[in-house]
């Protein structure tokens, strides 16, 4: 090299060195960002513990609001009738988006871009129908293989994570029947699996929903099954077999004929203790238990488990004898928190009355005291309601607990004056006041408090919650009457399986998308009723429990002709009994159904807010913040404040400092300071989020994804899942 060449270089080197630096950092920058690992969801709901929580911080309070669509991706299969919903909380892997359409079909997306690789039909399987709906899935991997579990109807399926394509070697062809290793027959009964299960070692822990009307039902017990082959490798019974332990708690024998106290709402799982959680439901049915005197565990409980064998380790019954619908609605938070002075691994569950009750994980003592409440007995024939009920001591309630004169709305004096006229008629209001033919105040209502959508929890010991804080009624009615029809007719069966969910005026339930039956005749043919009274459709549960003879009879009742279905002959030629005692015998009530208590325009009968988010400090119990949820614009133009809505659907939480949640009836999508509660962002989606969201990165890019399917309290219903990135 010369030395003109060599002092020219030497000058450039010079005069251009901090820029030199400058391209270079840049290029290393851009390298280590297009290098940095993904960041999955990996599980439902973030993680095996529940938390919702992501450790991810590019998207901070500061450039939230520069949000913006990254992709949308329409999965098809939403009703033109407004009636189906998406409630996925998908999983995002390695790059790859897995989810669940309207029609419960199973997809695999670039995460990326919303590009579709995959799909799944169950439909398209020989024996095989869509039903109910579908939460969330579960992902498995040895490091050769990767499955996802999928399940529909009473089904749990099996798929090649990389094809869509069934695993043979599992189950049968790919799937196992739900409906089997139950201990006793359950053919005709309902039963789906909604929630996805968790996944411990080799095992892969479900749980399921079943009936919980005055009809037969399946009992609600845990099971494990091997991940490779599906072979059943434990079950714990929730309703006890003689010998086992809270046996003495029911009436003898229940385990052959009651059914309940499931899993429906998913586990949380200690991966290093090996405990899995597991939040019951209530024993069926719901409103009366004259035929489950006693305490009933473990039904209402939180259970702890050994995941490997299925072993009792310890358990809490949050409600003794359940009379009010009172399922734990989601599945418990693992937390570390201080409690006195030291670091406690906790466990803690939030509940429709809107309470959340903090235990030890390891041994189940809880963190605050618990008081045994009196509350009142039941006047209902044959019913001994339990005389407590546990309350913890703090944190305080989340959601309203009693119904007063001073809670009666205040939106216009004309709905004032409705709701008072109807409340001097119910029975005054009362924490646990038994169900009622006058009619019982539930509060909070049926939904929540807390619902399926379930809390988030964060490093820091903050457990973020939204709630319902609206009123329900519920009534309950006699079966058989003085004077009224035959316990033989399909009017009697219509009371004692339809009733709750369309009423016994037929009218359906708009709030809750249950159409009217009055004018079934214009829509449906006989054969078709009597096909969907066997087999269900959507949320509608199957009741093939029911002979011939006695679907002939409901669908006479509500065709009009009663006693042309109940003289009907089957199909041989033959007139079966219409009704025996495993049908209405043994339950002498049934309800008018799960109605909402609303103005004569529509809104909840109690004061806003009608929907909050709720931040509380389990270190202490106390509140961090508290603020309205959802938005009616049209009381807003009046000048009310916000009101906040009914909502469905959980939060997630960040490292970078925000919580998510879409979940209001408004359609929004919304961010909110995590430290103060501020909202900081909110954007209409093309239908209301009722879904837990997910927030993933791929190649250093954070995404924030939430399911659109809308369909619930009179909104309409979509396809879409929308993800959100800076720009």
């Amino acid at each position: 090299m010369s030395a003109r060449t060599t002092g020219l270089t030497t000058g450039l080197m010079r005069t251009s060195s901090w820029s030199l630096v400058t391209v270079m950092l840049g290029c290393l920058l851009a390298v280590r960002s297009l290098a940095a690992p993904d960041v999955n969801w990996g599980s439902y709901l973030g993680d095996a513990g529940s938390s919702h929580y992501s450790p991810l911080r590019q998207i901070t309070p500061g450039n939230v609001p520069k949000l913006r669509v990254a992709w949308t991706y329409h999965a098809g299969g939403a009703s033109t009738n407004n009636r189906t919903q998406i409630q996925c909380n998908p999983l995002v892997i390695d790059g790859v988006l897995y989810g669940t359409s309207p029609d419960l079909q199973l997809f695999a997306l670039d995460a990326a871009t919303g590009r579709e690789l995959w799909r799944f039909n169950p439909s398209t399987l020989k024996g095989f129908t869509r039903s109910g709906v579908n939460r969330g899935l579960v992902h498995w991997s040895d490091g050769r293989e990767r499955r996802i579990f999928y399940g529909n109807n009473h089904y749990l399926h099996a798929l090649d994570a990389r094809t869509g394509q069934l695993i043979p070697s599992f189950g049968t062809n790919g799937s196992i029947d739900l409906k089997l290793d139950l201990g006793r027959d359950v053919t005709g009964l309902d039963l789906q699996a909604n929630t996805p299960g968790r996944i411990y070692r080799d095992r892969l822990i479900v749980g399921m929903r079943v009936g919980e009307g005055p009809a037969p039902a399946a009992p609600g017990h845990i099971r494990a099954y091997d991940v490779r082959s599906g072979r059943l490798i434990w079950r714990f019974n929730t309703i006890p077999h003689p010998g086992e332990p809270g046996y003495e708690t029911w009436p003898p024998n229940s385990h052959t004929y009651m059914g309940g106290a499931n899993v429906w709402a998913g586990f949380s799982l200690d991966e290093a203790r090996g405990l899995v959680f597991c939040p019951t439901g209530s024993s069926a049915f719901d409103f009366w238990g004259g035929n489950r005197i006693g305490q009933n565990l473990y039904a209402n409980c939180l259970i702890a488990l050994n995941a490997e064998t299925g072993q009792h380790v310890w358990h809490q019954q949050l409600v003794r004898h359940d009379l009010w619908d009172r399922d734990l609605p989601a599945p418990p938070n693992l937390l570390t928190v201080t409690h006195q002075g030291r670091r406690v691994d906790a466990v803690a569950q939030v509940t429709k009355s809107g309470h959340v009750f903090t235990f030890h994980r390891e041994t189940g003592a809880p963190l605050f005291p618990i008081r045994e409440v009196p509350v009142p007995p039941s006047d209902l024939s044959g019913e001994s309601a339990w005389p407590t009920q546990p309350i913890p001591t703090k944190p305080s309630p989340f959601a309203r607990q009693l119904f007063t004169y001073d809670e009666i709305t205040d939106i216009s004096p004309e709905a004032h004056r409705q709701v008072l006229d109807r409340f001097v008629k119910l029975r005054p209001h009362a924490l646990f006041l038994p169900p009622s033919r006058e009619g019982t105040i539930i509060l909070p209502g049926f939904d929540g408090g807390a619902e399926w959508g379930g809390a988030a929890a964060d490093p820091q010991g903050i457990l973020y919650v939204n709630a319902n804080d609206m009123p329900w009624v519920l009534n309950m009615v006699e079966t058989r009457r003085p004077g009224s029809e035959p316990q033989s007719s399909g009017a009697a069966i219509y009371g004692q399986i339809c009733a709750a969910c369309h009423g016994l005026d037929r009218l359906g339930n708009r709030a809750q998308n249950v159409p009217s039956l009055l004018d079934i005749a214009q829509r449906l043919k006989q054969p078709d009723i009597l096909a969907l009274l066997k087999t269900g459709k959507g949320v509608m549960p199957a009741f093939d429990f029911l002979s011939e003879g006695q679907r002939r009879a409901v669908v006479g009742y509500l065709l009009g002709s009663i006693g042309a279905a109940e003289a009907a002959a089957t199909g041989d030629g033959h007139r079966e009994e219409t009704v025996g005692a495993d049908v209405v015998g043994t339950i002498p009530y049934t309800t008018t159904g799960y109605n909402r208590w609303l103005d004569t325009n529509g809104y909840p009968a109690i004061k806003p807010p009608w929907g909050t988010l709720n931040a509380i400090d389990l270190n202490t119990g106390e509140y961090v913040w508290r603020v309205p949820l959802g938005e009616r614009p049209e009381l807003t133009a009046r000048g009310i404040p916000l009101t906040g809505t009914e909502n469905y659907g959980g939060p997630i939480v960040t490292a970078g400092g925000l919580v998510f949640i879409a979940a209001s009836r408004d359609e929004q999508f919304r961010a909110f300071d995590r430290k103060s509660g501020r909202e900081l962002w909110k954007v209409p989606l093309p239908a209301a989020g009722y879904a837990t969201p997910a927030t993933y990165s791929v190649k250093g890019r954070q995404y924030v994804v939430i399911a659109c399917g809308g369909g619930k309290i009179g909104t309409k219903s979509g396809d879409a899942y929308v993800a959100f990135a800076l720009p």
